[in-house]
């Protein structure tokens, strides 16, 4: 885990009651005493992060998802993945490096991992354009996932960016239409996919990597058609109503769960997957493992089959409520001898007479 001075204001009694067990443990000598104390405080640090992290607001939910101390694509890469061999470049404009791609093994399956990465260090972050992908990042998406679908390789892409870059130069290098194009080649791509939210999804940039047979998150990740600075930004005119936008915007794991939207929530260590890497890589390994034996057992017809229902499935409509209201008050006008083509702000005949 790195070792970064960033810290959650709801996470403050946290870190108190860490920085007095580092300074007890520190003592060369400790007495029965100061043991004792010791136990006490672990086990009330215990219950407060169970007491906090059963309890996040949407915001604060998206303050974790953006910790710099949160593992990344490049960190698990390195701790579920054997053999990562990366593949660079789009063919047509150059290497984006807010994409992460390449072969890699898990347990007894080859596959080909996708993945955002955002750098940790200032030098890392520049270079990746904080995760914010351009078009050619995307081409190298599309070109890595054919490759995939040709040998007969399963798919897993790890989401993690707050959009696809909205500069200038990425709109004339066709920025939207790569990302349809990207959705669309997903969508029927002869292979299975699985996609994990791992921190942040935000708009059309997650979306680009984000249809697959499986789509899940980690717990504290968040998945949204636009950030909450952004949406508050638009409705209220100013960023400072974020925490009612993320409320709004149901872009929580449990949410999102209850809607139909994603297909599973990953448990995260105990405080959040920042505190605890390795808890945090074994609780997403052990869900690709399961989630790859079940899709490559499946013939590749039904599997793209499920794929296309899974998606027209998604959400849940209030049509049928709709009209069932309109039906039930055209019935009603009938009844009574009401005109259905009055204006509701003018009286009918019936009523001047």
């Amino acid at each position: 885990m790195a070792g970064s001075d960033h810290r959650l204001s709801f996470e403050r009694r946290i870190y108190e009651l860490e920085a007095t067990l580092d300074k007890l443990g520190a003592k060369d000598d400790p007495t029965p005493e100061v043991r004792m104390e010791i136990r006490r405080l672990r086990r009330e640090l215990t219950e407060e992060k169970k007491k906090i992290y059963a309890n996040l607001k949407p915001w604060e939910t998206v303050e974790v998802a953006r910790h710099p101390d949160r593992p990344m694509t490049a960190d698990y890469l390195e701790l579920v993945f054997d053999e990562f061999v990366e593949l660079h470049g789009d063919k047509c404009f150059g290497d984006d490096r807010a994409i992460r791609t390449g072969w890699a093994k898990l347990d007894t399956h080859r596959v080909m991992v996708i993945g955002h990465q955002k750098g940790r260090t200032l030098k890392e972050r520049m270079a990746c354009n904080h995760g914010f992908a351009h078009p050619e990042g995307y081409r190298k998406v599309l070109r890595k996932t054919r490759m995939a679908a040709k040998f007969g390789m399963p798919v897993i892409c790890l989401i993690d960016t707050g959009g696809a870059h909205p500069g200038i130069g990425a709109e004339e290098r066709g920025q939207a239409q790569v990302i349809a194009e990207s959705m669309y080649e997903m969508s029927r791509l002869a292979t299975p996919i699985i996609c994990v939210v791992i921190g942040e999804g935000g708009s059309g940039g997650a979306l680009a990597i984000g249809v697959g047979d499986r789509v899940s998150m980690l717990e504290n990740a968040y998945y949204s058609v636009i950030s909450p600075e952004g949406c508050a930004g638009i409705l209220w005119k100013s960023h400072t109503f974020k925490e009612q936008a993320a409320k709004a915007l149901k872009m929580t794991s449990q949410d999102l769960f209850e809607l139909g939207l994603i297909d599973e929530v990953i448990r995260e260590p105990l405080g959040g997957a920042h505190r605890d890497h390795h808890r945090a890589a074994s609780h997403l390994k052990l869900h690709l493992r399961n989630q790859l034996r079940e899709l490559t057992s499946m013939p590749i017809e039904d599997l793209l089959e499920e794929r296309y229902k899974k998606f027209r499935r998604m959400g849940k409509f209030l049509e049928s409520s709709a009209v069932d209201q309109s039906a039930a008050t055209s019935e009603s006008d009938a009844s009574t001898g009401k005109d259905e083509n009055a204006s509701p702000h003018q009286p009918t005949d019936s009523v001047t007479k």
